[in-house]
């Protein structure tokens, strides 16, 4: 598409890939500094698996699974997201009538850069942040649950690769998921959510050192993982805390070993929170692999310069454009610079030069 855009639609993408001719695609998302935005999409995937009636399969080291299904957004259906829309448009409307006082006038007949779709089209669904999912409604589909400290000891944490790659093995061969057996009921597709994997919680020091005692351990478990996928009617997505790995091959072989891989980077601490060219966002969002599932290449966006929003009850994702400059000064050459140049410059065609280029007239 040539827009990401609008609330869920980052999580749209992955949701062409769930049918049953090819439904088995490896998301890898690099974590912001926090974690808060990164928990925001991966809430954002299981609710739309909720939505479209998908098992979940959810691993976690860090929260437990229970409190992560409590947290998630909920849906707006029945035609109440249009609403939410018009209520957003209302208000882009109302900022841009403000803002065409200010621009000056030779510019406002210049067609104005799209950041959002102006007209719904229907590419997943929509959520809203401020109001959590009814437990009814997630209740109505299977879950998994994998919490590691309840699978694991504390004296036997180095294994927690091995025991979640089990656990997913074990639910995709009982519960019908496996694509190579002949299935007699009608098949349903298994929505993978690992969270934060590699950090020191799954008892991995890759995030501690640039020389790791197992440096193959996260490639080995994605290797194995990937492999799960491909035979089976799943999806996976995974957070890792890329910015807390060290050494750099390590990531390049998680990169090579995913399907999609798409960075988060918050504003949060950084110097572009105070920068007001980024005062309407609050992260950049960096593409770094597209999926190109049974085909030699894949489809290349018109634009690579995405970033995100946090609304009141939306999360967005829009093309990056920079403001106009409205500063009362411009920037022009000084008298002293003028007169110096002058001075520099020889007779004849180049003593009509005022300014610092000798085609400056």
């Amino acid at each position: 598409p040539k827009l990401l855009s609008a609330v869920c639609d980052l999580w749209g993408l992955w949701a062409i890939y769930l049918t049953k001719e090819n439904p088995t695609i490896l998301v890898f998302t690099e974590e912001d500094k926090y974690g808060l935005y990164s928990n925001l999409l991966f809430k954002y995937f299981l609710a739309e698996g909720i939505v479209c009636g998908h098992d979940l399969f959810v691993a976690s080291a860090k929260e437990h699974p229970d409190n992560i299904l409590k947290e998630l957004p909920a849906p707006l259906l029945d035609g109440s997201y249009r609403k939410e829309l018009g209520d957003e448009a209302a208000a882009v409307k109302s900022e841009d009538v403000q803002d065409s006082m200010k621009i000056a006038w030779r510019y406002q007949n210049l067609p104005k850069m799209e950041t959002s779709p102006t007209t719904y089209t229907k590419f997943g669904h929509y959520y809203d942040v401020s109001k959590k999912m009814s437990p009814e409604l997630c209740q109505s589909v299977k879950l998994h649950r994998f919490y590691l400290h309840e699978e694991l000891s504390s004296e036997n944490m180095n294994s927690g690769y091995a025991r979640l790659l089990q656990s997913i093995q074990r639910i995709i061969s009982q519960e019908g998921f496996d694509g190579s057996d002949p299935q007699k009921k009608q098949r349903n597709v298994l929505r993978i959510g690992i969270q934060s994997l590699g950090s020191v919680l799954w008892g991995d020091d890759v995030c501690c050192s640039d020389a790791p005692e197992d440096p193959q351990s996260l490639t080995k478990f994605l290797y194995v993982l990937r492999a799960l996928l491909r035979k089976s009617l799943s999806a996976c997505i995974v957070t890792v805390p890329a910015h807390l790995i060290q050494n750099k091959a390590i990531m390049e072989r998680v990169t090579n070993l995913s399907d999609m891989v798409v960075g988060l980077e918050s504003f949060i601490g950084s110097e572009r929170e105070t920068n007001p060219l980024y005062k309407d966002y609050h992260g950049l969002v960096h593409v770094h692999q597209i999926p190109r599932l049974n085909s030699l290449i894949c489809d290349v966006s018109d634009t690579k310069d995405l970033a995100f929003r946090l609304k009141r009850k939306q999360f967005t994702i829009e093309r990056l454009h920079l403001p106009p400059d409205l500063s009362d000064t411009v920037s022009r050459a000084s008298k002293q610079d003028l007169a110096g140049s002058a001075k520099l410059l020889s007779s004849g065609c180049g003593a009509m030069a005022i300014g610092k280029q000798h085609l400056d007239f």
